[in-house]
């Protein structure tokens, strides 16, 4: 726009520019203000939902918690960079592949593992954990596979930003506050008031969940330009988060995880922190930010396609079955001592969920 500055024949043109470029700015601001207040609110949720015995079992024995941080920093980058590879994604556009497959997990993924029974304590844990250990392996995951691309470009911007990635280490501690401080509270609200904390946890789920639509809806009408990317880059933002969560999933199964856990993590990897992504992206491409910053955009409005679409499934399934099996043993879906002890057993006693 500065080119145009001093030209008379533009001045109407130029001022409509700023004012939209200064609507734009405004509705970003809105919006991350709300998803932050939302995010709170589910997290106070979340935190009525933690039993601190089981969170400390799984701290004590955290082979679950392993299985799925392998899968959210050694399997999602993994996937990232082969569907960039095997779809020939432009530099520009690959890079933001690779940087959304290295985030770590959303908080999303707490509230659809709640809507599917799943280890809350396991989901919880999973999110803050990745969201700490994201400081130090997501430089390591964009260093071992960004080359791929950065070779061959020597010298070029792109190349040049890329080996040079500014980690938003405030952004990230900001997260993890908005993670830590409501789940802490939510847990204080549930010993303290055990039967408020049940209607907290219906209205945190209940309105977090509709508002979290509400804003990607609006956000994706009031911004076309990433359906109009190239189909590609379409394509794999559409499959990459339901190729995240069967990844995951099977890979838990294969470890012999109970299915409470299997579905738990396969939602915690498949569900990346999207905000995250594109604060990287601001910071250190701002040059290409408008052929990259599609990319997260896709990511975020297709993994809670995907998400909802598991929620639904499962509850159908849940209510159809419900009549045959009889009552459901609470111990199925709140995974105790026990299982620890014999993950082998626990996961028999899933098998009638």
């Amino acid at each position: 726009m500065g080119n145009f500055t001093n030209s008379p024949k533009l001045p109407r043109n130029n001022i409509n520019n700023e004012e939209l470029d200064q609507n734009n700015e405004t509705l970003v601001n809105v919006v991350s203000a709300l998803l932050f207040a939302t995010l709170f609110l589910v997290m106070i949720a979340m935190g009525c939902t933690v039993d601190l015995k089981k969170l400390w079992a799984h701290l004590k024995r955290p082979w679950a918690l392993v299985v799925g941080m392998v899968c959210q920093f050694g399997l999602m980058p993994l996937i990232a960079f082969t569907l960039a590879i095997s779809f020939a994604l432009k530099p520009a556009s690959a890079i933001a592949v690779l940087i959304m497959g290295s985030c770590p997990g959303g908080t999303i993924s707490n509230v659809m593992s709640y809507w599917t029974d799943g280890d809350m304590d396991l989901s919880v844990s999973m999110t803050v954990c990745s969201t700490i250990l994201a400081i130090g392996f997501m430089p390591l995951s964009l260093y071992i596979y960004s080359t791929a691309w950065t070779q061959d470009l020597n010298n070029s911007n792109i190349a040049t930003h890329a080996r040079n990635i500014t980690m938003p280490y405030k952004q990230i501690g900001v997260s993890l506050f908005g993670l830590i401080i409501p789940i802490l509270f939510g847990i204080f609200v549930a010993r303290k008031w055990p039967k408020q904390s049940k209607l907290i946890l219906k209205i945190g789920t209940g309105v977090g969940a509709s508002i979290i639509i509400v804003l990607a809806v609006v956000t994706s009408l009031l911004y076309k330009g990433p359906w109009n990317a190239d189909v590609p880059l379409l394509i794999i933002g559409i499959i990459n988060p339901l190729i995240g969560c069967i990844i995951g999933f099977i890979f838990a199964a294969l470890v012999q995880q109970s299915w409470t856990r299997c579905r738990t993590i396969a939602l915690e990897t498949g569900i990346q922190n999207g905000h995250l992504c594109s604060t990287i992206l601001m910071l250190s491409f701002k040059e290409q930010l408008s052929s990259m910053f599609a990319y997260p955009f896709i990511y975020i409005c297709f993994q809670l396609f995907h998400g909802f679409v598991f929620v639904t499934a499962y509850r159908i399934y849940k209510r159809c079955k419900k009549p045959s099996a009889g009552p459901i043993d609470s111990s199925v879906y709140n995974i105790g001592e026990e299982e620890y002890q014999n993950p082998k057993q626990g996961r028999q006693n899933a098998t009638s969920i």
